[in-house]
């Protein structure tokens, strides 16, 4: 019994709702409650009033009406401003969501929703053995994909569609090792390219380490498929907000969200570690490919097709997969061997010789300046490429006068030009100027000029010059991009024979090339292309497909619609890992380019909601978004400042307090 005056002044009732596991009924509870009492005291009084014998560990009390979690237990009922009228539940923490990974698989894990969606994700990564959890984030679908989902569960079921349900608590990586028998042999479709029962079998690996095979054409088609920049746009506000809770962001039990690779920079890729990770990214690059969420011409499209059919080919062969076929190296070894590298100078390629003498380059090429109501076909020129400058000269007796014109290429956009098959090795240069962007093509003569030359742009585009160890590095990245797009069979080898390819071709294309061409045509192409990677391993080859896509011109790059400070009209602002890019939405053409490592400071402005930055040479730039809130665009460019300053010293190791000073808001 309670005194009239403890009733009257001291204490009051406080209603709270106790939320069950599933198939069980919720209780409301009473209690009579003072305000000095904490939030560990209010749980121990209502889990002596429920009376039922059951782990309440994981329980936590949310507030409805102000959406947070109380979490801190030493804080009173009156710290927190908790009344009366306040409308509390004792809830579980970690509840099931429905988790589709980049593979397009669905799985069902439980999820921590009380911890902010950072650490939220680090869980689901080390449930899945992903490394890098900081790259990966959490995606709302938008009303266009969820409409699609329901059209087809109301119809047949894809292979897309299977659920694969996963206890975090039990340990992933035991669980889906037993998913799949060891003793059944997968039999195949040839129709469809489809394995009869691949989603049963894969020989008992983890389904997360394979490749999944790939959709008939028709199933293709019904996807969801961007279009537009705006589309685009519409997809990225959808990222969930990192520095707060699933249930603060009004995520449900049971909801559907997206888990994808965010930050387009991938640290420390290392095919012993990585096998999930890897296998992932490249499930995220081929779906990126097929429903053309990134431009790439014909010939980039039949170089992944043919890589796309030699990684379902090996997957589908009769000996048991393995991790990867590189072989091991000992990590002592490896360390020991760059400590003697660097001790004694034997890495010449790494080293310079000189530190006086400045790489450049010189050659006869061809080049072409874009202007209005003229055709000019392109002109020779003697070019030459110092630093990040290059000058050209009407010939090479000439060099030793002024140069007709130079081109400064820090900060500029490099946009390959290239048809290997026609033999077409072209360079498109966008150089920033006050009032926008200079077009510039300059056009080489053979596959060798322009590696060298693509890879000198690259690196003046951010500031460094050949000097730099990573230009040969650079060189050879081009040129074996450029030997797997050759679509002719080596010399002295015959034609392949269509009818040796089981699969149906039409599988590894999107759909506007199924229309475009006929099945033995397009059979015809791939095995083609194929001759070029018929002897890498299953890792190589998914390593090859990754670092193709990380080769194309929009690779990384996010959309959004955002308002520029004194301009009256919308246009798209594209975010990549190292810049910003301002594009004309009706024309779809880069107006802007800004580098991150030009910027000086960033900052939100929250009460007029505006993302402000200074770049050097007293350059200022301010926008609104228009397409999501602001904080969407502030975490994206915060979460890549972030990535850069990782380093493998760090043992994988992260400053999240770092990361939420960078990316949290500061309202």
């Amino acid at each position: 019994m309670v005194t009239a005056a403890e009733y009257g002044h001291n204490s009051w009732e406080l209603s709270i709702q106790v939320d069950q596991r599933e198939g069980d009924e919720g209780m409301k509870f009473k209690l009579r409650v003072k305000g000095d009492l904490h939030i560990g005291g209010l749980m121990l009084k209502l889990v002596e009033k429920i009376k039922a014998p059951q782990d309440w560990s994981d329980h936590a009390i949310w507030w409805e009406q102000k959406n947070c979690w109380l979490l801190k237990t030493h804080w009173t009922l009156d710290k927190y401003g908790v009344q009366a009228d306040a409308d509390l539940r004792y809830t579980l923490q970690h509840k099931p969501l429905c988790l589709q990974l980049p593979n397009m698989k669905t799985i069902i894990l439980a999820v921590s929703f009380s911890g902010v969606v950072f650490k939220a994700v680090a869980e689901i990564c080390k449930a899945l053995n992903i490394r890098r959890s900081e790259e990966l984030s959490l995606l709302k679908p938008t009303d266009d994909q969820k409409k699609k989902k329901k059209k087809k569960e109301k119809g047949t079921d894809s292979g897309v569609d299977e659920i694969l349900n996963m206890d975090i608590t039990s340990g992933m990586a035991g669980g889906a090792l037993g998913l799949y028998s060891k003793t059944m042999t997968p039999t195949y479709d040839p129709d469809s390219g489809l394995p009869a029962n691949a989603t049963s079998v894969w020989f008992g690996e983890s389904p997360l380490t394979v490749s999944q095979p790939n959709l008939p054409p028709e199933e293709l088609a019904k996807l969801y498929k961007p279009l537009t920049m705006e589309e685009k746009a519409a997809i990225n506000a959808g990222w969930l907000d990192s520095s707060r809770s699933l249930m603060e962001q009004g995520i449900q039990e049971n909801d559907r969200l997206l888990v994808r690779f965010k930050y387009h920079c991938f640290f420390d890729l290392n095919p012993k570690y990585d096998a999930v990770r890897i296998t992932q990214l490249y499930e995220q690059a081929r779906w990126a490919i097929l429903l053309e969420e990134i431009d790439c011409t014909e010939e980039e499209m039949l170089m992944f097709a043919s890589l796309q059919y030699h990684i379902c080919k090996l997957t589908l062969s009769a000996e048991p997969l393995t991790q990867s076929n590189e072989p091991e190296i000992d990590e002592v070894e490896a360390a020991l061997s760059n400590l003697e590298f660097t001790l004694e100078g034997r890495n010449a390629e790494k080293i310079l010789e000189d530190i006086t003498d400045i790489p450049k380059l010189e050659d006869t090429l061809k080049l072409f300046r874009p202007k209005r109501l003229t055709l000019k076909p392109f002109k020779e020129y003697w070019f030459v490429f110092r630093d990040t400058t290059i000058s050209y000269y009407k010939n090479k007796d000439s060099a030793n006068k002024e140069p007709i014109e130079q081109l400064h290429l820090r900060g500029c956009e490099v946009i390959p030009d290239v048809n290997v098959t026609e033999r077409k090795f072209g360079l498109k240069l966008l150089l920033p100027v006050a009032d926008g962007m200079n077009e510039v093509y300059i056009r080489c003569e053979n596959e060798t000029q322009y590696a060298r030359w693509k890879a000198a742009c690259i690196l003046a585009s951010k500031g460094k010059t050949m000097a730099y160890s990573s230009y040969r590095t650079e060189v050879k990245k081009i040129q074996s991009f450029l030997q797997m797009k050759s679509l002719a069979p080596p010399p002295g080898q015959a034609a392949p024979d269509v009818e040796s390819m089981e699969m149906n071709a039409e599988c590894f294309v999107s759909p506007r090339y199924t229309k475009k061409y006929k099945p033995k045509q397009l059979t015809s192409r791939i095995l083609d292309g194929h001759h070029n990677i018929s002897q890498l391993s299953l890792m190589e080859a998914k390593m090859r497909f990754i670092q193709a896509w990380q080769s194309l011109p929009e690779f990384g790059i996010k959309y959004y619609i955002v308002r520029f400070r004194g301009i009256k009209k919308d246009e798209i602002l594209g975010i990549s890992y190292n810049r910003m890019i301002r594009i004309d939405m009706s024309s779809g053409l880069p107006v802007t380019t800004w580098r991150f490592a030009n910027m000086k400071q960033w900052k939100v402005n929250w009460e007029i909601r505006q993302v402000e930055f200074e770049f050097d040479q007293n350059v200022s730039v301010a926008f609104s978004c228009q397409s999501c809130d602001c904080k969407v665009v502030h975490e994206y460019i915060g979460g890549y400042i972030f990535l850069s300053t990782r380093s493998k010293d760090q043992n994988e190791t992260l400053d999240e307090e770092l990361f939420h000073k960078l990316t949290g808001g500061q309202e």
